[in-house]
């Protein structure tokens, strides 16, 4: 079942996700090599909880931290730890902040010091193929609109979709429906609406679009262990336009590639 928001509970997650986007970049201050993931992780919940927020993540069926941190060729989900950045890294940085009622979810992924060419066109055209996704996503379209035009550009690129991950819905819980593949057919699924709030997030890898997941029962890598990015905003559908609730300004200000 969708649930579909008012304008003031629309409002109400982009209060939500003001915070998420400072807590970010509050992160992207650090993201070096020679730094721990772990301290990532207590730099963004001391944040959030000293605005107001709570971490969405941290608890969330067992979930132990507040950051999803995945480096190289992990996708999502994996764990804060004693592991210390170095140079050619690329590690993706997923954070959800609960404020007032309301979840709101946002990724990035930041190259480590000097990365490959190779890993760094991955991660701007899976950037790229994030707001593509967001254009796609109006009212009078349909969820597969948005999973086609994220799967078309980065496959005509030479990368491939993980298909076992997808966006969802975001509002009073932190994953609603509908799903958000972001792959698909154009004029599939679900129709767009007003006051639909969807977290749109494309994961895309070098290699392999399979994936395996590890014996911790979240971590998810690539089959191949080659490289995987992800990108993701928060947006909420009107009937004239599309907003971006999310922002990636704070990251950008402190960190660019």
């Amino acid at each position: 079942m969708i649930h579909y928001k008012t304008s003031e509970e629309v409002q109400l997650i982009k209060e939500s996700a003001q915070i998420l986007g400072k807590a970010h970049g509050e992160v992207a201050k650090l993201v070096k090599p020679g730094v721990k993931t772990a301290d990532l992780d207590k730099v963004a919940e001391e944040f959030i909880r000293d605005h107001g927020g709570i971490p969405s993540f941290k608890g969330y069926n067992g979930f132990p931290a507040s950051l999803c941190i995945s480096v190289n060729e992990v996708v999502v989900h994996g764990f804060p730890s004693g592991y210390v950045l170095k140079d050619g890294d690329i590690i993706s940085i997923d954070c959800g902040v609960f404020h007032q009622g309301f979840h709101s979810d946002s990724a990035y992924t930041y190259p480590v010091g000097e990365v490959s060419p190779k890993v760094l066109s991955l991660l701007k055209a899976t950037k790229e193929s994030l707001y593509l996704g967001i254009e796609s996503a109006i009212a009078g379209k349909r969820i597969g609109d948005i999973g086609n035009a994220i799967q078309k550009y980065v496959e005509a690129k030479g990368y491939t979709v993980v298909r076992e991950l997808v966006g969802h819905g975001v509002g009073k819980s932190l994953h609603e429906s509908p799903e958000v593949p972001n792959y698909g057919k154009k004029g599939s699924g679900p129709l767009l609406k007003e006051g639909m709030v969807l977290a749109i997030e494309p994961m895309v890898n070098l290699g392999t679009r399979n994936v395996v997941q590890e014996r911790d029962g979240w971590t998810i890598r690539t089959a191949d262990r080659r490289a995987s990015a992800h990108f993701e905003h928060t947006v909420a559908i009107f009937e004239d336009r599309t907003e971006i609730l999310t922002t990636h300004q704070y990251i950008e200000e402190n960190f660019k590639f």
